[in-house]
C-alpha cells in the first residue's frame, strides 16, 4: 500500500476508491468539484474506472498510480477522476462504449481522456507504465494527449464531437418492427440463435468459443427453454455439458464453493480468481434449472454449494449480500501488502502431504490434478509458481477401480481431505472483500435463494432470501410523498448512495416476485408491483419501446442508454421485460404485457441480426408469443395446497407457466385481477384450475388430474 498522504478519496464509501486514497495522484471522485476545476483551468480530464476486486486495476495501480513521477505528470496536466463502475454503471456505460468504439474491445481498468465538457477524445483499458507487449506506455500516452490538448485543440474537440455523435446514435435501441412477436418470427430467431451458438460451442469442454472462457448464464436460460419447447437435445446438451465442465474445472472453488469470474484457458482450469455475487446468483439458478430437466444430483449439489458459500462468506450481519471477493491476496501473513493472484486458492504437493499424509495426498493429487511443478497452464505474472488449482482431473470411480478400492471409500476419503484443506485454508490471509451491498446484485441473489428454497425443498433458503429483501428495502429503499417506492443503488458503512438504475429496480422486483412464489405471502407481491410502477415512472422512454438504463436528472452523464446485450449480467431492459411480463400474467394487467412486448419490439433489429447477443430478450419474445398458461390453486389454508403444489412441481418443467396459490383469506391479490377473483376453493378442499389464455378446464381437487392436464398441454413452438 502507498503511504502518501490521503487524497480526496478518503471520504468516499467505495472500497475501490478507498484503495486509491493514498496514491500520490490528486484523485477526485466523479462530481462537480472536478468538473468545475477542469473548466476553470482548461485542463483535460483523465478518467479511471474500475472496481475493488479487479486484478488488472490492481496491476495498473502498482505500476503507475503509486509512481511519483507518473503521478506528477497526471497532477500537473490533468484533472484526475476515479469511478467505481459498480456504483456508477451509468457513467461506465458511456465511456465503455467509447473504448469499444475506438479499440473494438473493452474491460477494466477503463482509461479515458475527456475534454472539460466530459466528451471522450481517447480511451483504452490497461496501460503498462512503459511500452511493452505491443501496448503504448502510460507515461507516454499521458504526455502525448496532454500536448494534443494544448497544441491541436481544434482536432481534439472535433474528434471528441464525432465520438459523441457515434455514441449517441448507438445509445438508443432500434425502432420497433411490425409483426416481431408472431410465432413464426420468434421461432426463426430462436433457430438462428441456437445455430450460431452451436457453431461456436466447444463440444469437448463446453462453453462457447475458446480461451478466455466466460460463463454467460443468459445463454443457458434461452437454450434450456428452447430445449424444453422443441425437444432439441443439442440445445439441452450444450448447457448440461458446460455446467458439468464448470463444476469439474478450476473455475469452481472445490473447497469453499462458489465460482470464479472466468477461465483464462479453454479447459476451465485456471480461473481469474475473483468471485462476483452476480455470477453466484445466475449460476445457482442455471444449475437449478438444469436439475429440472436432467436427473443428475450433480446439478442440485452444485446449486447448494454456491448458495452455501454466499450465505457463509458474502452475507452481511444484517442479511444483505456483499458484492465480491478479490482475485489477489497475500501469501504471507507477515507481508499483507505483497499480494499475488490466486494465493488463497493454490496448493503445492508439499502442503498436501503435510496436511493429509502421503496416502491421502496421493489420492487427492490424482483426483485434482496436482503436479510437482504446478498445474497452471500459464503464469504471465509469475504469481503461481509451483502452485496447483484444484480441478477434477480423474473421476472418483476411475480412481477406485485403479486402486481396487470401493467407490464409497474413495469418495469419503476425498471429502474428508477437502474438509481438512478447507479448514487449513481458513488460516491463510483472505482476499479483500468488497462489502458494498448493491441493490441489483442482491435482487439476483434473493431470487436465487427463493427459487432454491422451492426447487431443493430447503426452507432455510427462503429465510435467507426474505432477510436480504428486508435489508435492501430498509437500507436502499424509501417512500415518496405519494407512497411510491424509490431505490438507492449502494449501501455501505451505514450509508446508502446513488440513484437506483434500471437493473436495481428490475432485479429487486424479480427477487420480490420469487419470494412471493416461494411463500405465497402477498406482501412480497405488493412490493414487486410498487417497484414495477416506479420503473414506469422513472425509466419510460417517451417515444415508447425500450426503457432507459438510468434515471433522469444527472447532467454529468453524457447520454442515457438503452442496452440489449446480455453479457456477464443480463441487460436491464431484458430484466425489466421479464418483470413486467411475469406480473402482467400473474395479475392480468394487459398494459404491462404491452410494455414487455414494446421492449422486445424496440430491439427487434438486434434479434433479427444477432439474436444470440440478446438471449434473454429472445426467451421473453418466445414467452410473449405464447398465450398465457396458468395453474391457480385455491385452498382454505396454505398447508392445504401442499399436495397440489407438489404435483405441479413434479410435472415436467414448463418455464412459462404462471403458478399462483391463493388462500380463502387472500383479498389483495384477488382485488388486482378479475380473473383470479372469480376462482376459489370448493367444499373446503384445495382446488386447482388449469387455464390457457384465461380459459380454464374444469376445476379439480385431484393432484393427479393437474399433472395429467399439464402433460396434455400443447407446445406452441412446435406448431410455429
Amino acid at each position: 500500500m502507498s503511504h502518501h498522504p490521503a487524497n480526496r478519496l478518503q471520504f468516499e464509501k467505495s472500497p475501490y476508491l478507498l484503495q486509491h486514497a493514498h496514491n500520490p495522484v490528486d484523485w477526485y471522485p466523479w462530481g462537480d468539484e472536478a468538473f468545475e476545476r477542469a473548466r476553470r483551468e482548461d485542463l483535460p480530464i483523465f478518467l479511471s474506472i474500475g472496481y475493488s476486486t479487479c486484478h488488472w486495476c490492481h496491476v495498473m495501480e502498482r505500476e503507475s498510480f503509486v509512481d511519483d513521477q507518473i503521478a506528477r505528470v497526471m497532477n500537473e496536466r490533468y484533472v484526475c477522476i476515479k469511478v467505481d463502475r459498480e456504483e456508477r454503471p451509468d457513467v461506465d456505460r458511456v465511456y465503455m462504449a467509447a473504448v469499444q468504439t475506438l479499440t473494438g474491445a473493452g474491460g477494466w481498468p477503463l482509461s479515458a481522456w475527456l475534454t472539460p465538457t466530459l466528451e471522450p477524445y481517447y480511451a483504452g483499458t490497461y496501460f503498462p507504465p512503459d511500452s511493452r507487449w505491443g501496448r503504448p506506455g502510460f507515461r507516454d500516452v499521458l504526455l502525448q494527449l496532454s500536448d494534443a490538448w494544448k497544441n491541436q485543440r481544434t482536432q481534439v474537440e472535433e474528434s471528441a464531437g464525432r465520438i459523441v455523435e457515434t455514441l449517441s446514435a448507438n445509445a438508443r435501441g432500434q425502432a420497433p418492427a411490425s409483426g416481431s412477436l408472431d410465432r413464426e418470427s420468434v421461432a426463426r430467431r430462436l433457430r438462428l440463435a441456437v445455430a450460431h451458438l452451436g457453431r461456436v460451442f466447444d463440444p469437448e469442454l463446453g462453453g462457447f468459443g475458446s480461451a478466455p472462457k466466460f460463463p454467460r448464464p443468459a445463454v443457458f436460460t434461452m437454450l434450456l427453454r428452447y430445449a424444453v419447447a422443441t425437444g432439441d437435445a443439442e440445445a439441452r446438451d450444450m448447457v448440461l455439458l458446460t455446467l458439468r465442465q464448470l463444476w469439474a474445472g478450476g473455475i469452481n472453488d472445490h473447497l469453499g464453493g462458489g465460482f470464479h469470474r472466468y477461465s483464462v484457458d479453454r479447459q476451465w482450469r485456471v480461473p481469474h480468481f475473483e468471485k462476483m455475487l452476480y455470477d453466484q446468483a445466475q449460476l445457482a439458478v442455471a444449475f437449478l434449472e438444469a436439475a429440472r430437466i436432467e436427473t443428475d444430483e450433480l446439478f442440485s449439489r452444485a446449486a447448494r454449494a454456491v448458495l452455501d458459500y454466499v450465505e457463509r462468506d458474502l452475507m452481511s450481519p444484517g442479511g444483505g449480500f456483499y458484492s465480491a471477493e478479490d482475485a489477489d491476496s497475500a501469501s504471507d501473513p507477515e507481508h499483507p501488502d505483497d499480494k499475488r493472484e490466486g494465493a488463497f486458492y493454490l496448493w503445492t504437493p508439499r502442503e498436501l502431504a503435510s496436511l493429509l499424509g502421503e496416502a491421502d495426498a496421493e489420492l487427492v493429487s490424482a483426483h485434482y490434478g496436482i503436479l510437482e511443478t504446478g498445474n497452471t497452464l500459464s503464469d504471465p505474472h509469475g504469481d503461481f509458481g509451483d502452485g496447483n488449482v484444484l480441478y477434477e482431473a480423474r473421476a472418483i470411480e476411475d480412481l477406485a477401480h485403479e486402486r481396487q478400492l470401493s467407490v464409497p471409500e474413495v469418495r469419503t476419503r476425498v471429502a474428508e481431505a477437502r474438509r481438512r484443506l478447507f479448514e487449513a485454508r481458513l488460516g491463510r490471509p483472505r482476499p479483500h472483500l468488497d462489502d458494498k451491498v448493491l441493490t441489483s446484485w442482491n435482487g439476483m441473489m434473493i431470487a436465487a435463494f427463493a427459487r432454491a428454497a422451492v426447487e431443493l425443498d430447503e426452507p432455510r433458503y427462503v429465510t435467507v432470501a426474505a432477510r436480504a429483501a428486508r435489508f435492501v428495502l430498509e437500507n436502499n429503499g424509501w417512500r415518496t410523498s405519494d407512497g411510491g417506492t424509490r431505490l438507492r443503488r449502494r449501501f455501505r458503512d451505514g450509508e446508502s448512495g446513488f440513484e437506483g438504475q434500471l437493473d436495481d429496480y428490475a432485479n429487486l422486483g424479480l427477487g420480490l416476485l420469487a419470494l412471493f412464489e416461494a411463500t405465497w405471502d402477498s406482501d412480497w407481491l405488493r412490493s414487486a408491483v410498487e417497484v414495477a410502477t416506479a420503473i414506469e415512472e422513472l425509466f419510460a422512454d417517451g417515444a415508447g419501446g425500450a426503457l432507459w438504463d438510468s434515471p433522469p436528472g444527472d447532467a454529468s452523464v453524457l447520454m442515457r442508454t438503452q442496452e440489449s446485450y446480455d453479457g456477464a449480467e443480463p441487460s436491464a431492459n431484458a430484466l425489466a421485460c421479464q418483470l413486467f411480463l411475469k406480473l402482467s400474467r400473474l395479475l392480468d394487467r394487459p398494459a404491462w404485457e404491452r410494455l414487455a412486448a414494446s421492449i422486445v419490439g424496440r430491439f427487434s433489429q438486434v434479434l433479427d441480426d444477432q439474436p444470440s447477443a440478446a438471449p434473454l430478450l429472445l426467451a421473453l419474445a418466445d414467452a410473449l408469443a405464447d398465450p398465457p398458461e396458468h395453474v391457480v390453486i385455491c385452498a382454505p389454508q396454505l398447508e392445504d395446497a401442499q399436495p397440489m403444489l407438489r404435483a405441479v412441481r413434479a410435472a415436467p418443467w414448463k418455464p412459462h407457466l404462471t403458478l399462483v396459490v391463493l388462500t380463502d383469506a387472500e383479498r389483495w391479490v384477488r382485488e388486482q385481477s378479475s380473473f383470479l377473483a372469480a376462482l376459489g376453493s370448493t367444499d373446503g378442499q384445495a382446488t386447482a384450475y388449469h387455464c390457457r389464455d384465461l380459459v380454464c378446464e374444469l376445476p379439480t381437487a385431484d393432484p393427479r388430474a393437474v399433472t395429467e392436464s399439464l402433460a396434455r398441454s400443447p407446445t406452441p413452438f412446435a406448431e410455429g
